[in-house]
């Protein structure tokens, strides 16, 4: 992927995951809507810059053929991704949601679940359609005019 690639596939992730994002944290923790809302895009924006170093030096590391990837890389991907989201947002979290460490680190873990199994299948769809374009867009272009 090309860098303007990367960053549609962050922009569109982080775009999915907000919807979420607010709306649990608006039901589960007694922050308002507001409130809500600035965590949601302040972990965003943490995320989206995470997230085009993680997958640059990822695939540095494993190869650019995203479409080969097993279903256990796509775990270890996503598990690796999560552990240092979990370092980074833990403290913002403390302070915008004013709960302890442990609440908050409990809360975490939920929040790594979900995006656990998001970010699987977000990138496993993503690579999939993204694989499909690419074939279309080289059979057109091989199609013989008449």
């Amino acid at each position: 992927m090309n860098t303007k690639e990367r960053i549609f596939h962050s922009v569109l992730f982080e775009a999915i995951a907000l919807i979420f994002v607010i709306t649990a944290a608006t039901v589960f923790t007694d922050a308002g809507a507001k409130s809500a809302t600035g965590l949601a895009v302040g972990l965003s924006l943490i995320a989206m810059c995470w997230n085009y170093l993680y997958n640059l030096g990822f695939d540095r590391v494993f190869g650019y053929n995203r479409i080969e990837r097993s279903f256990k890389m796509r775990i270890g991907h996503g598990l690796g991704f999560e552990l240092g989201m979990v370092f980074t947002t833990l403290p913002l979290m403390m302070w915008v949601l004013q709960l302890d460490f442990i609440t908050v680190f409990i809360m975490d873990i939920g929040v790594v679940i979900f995006f656990l199994v998001y970010a699987i299948l977000y990138n496993w769809a993503y690579d999939l359609i993204r694989q499909r374009i690419i074939s279309n867009r080289a059979a057109v272009s091989t199609a013989p005019l008449r």
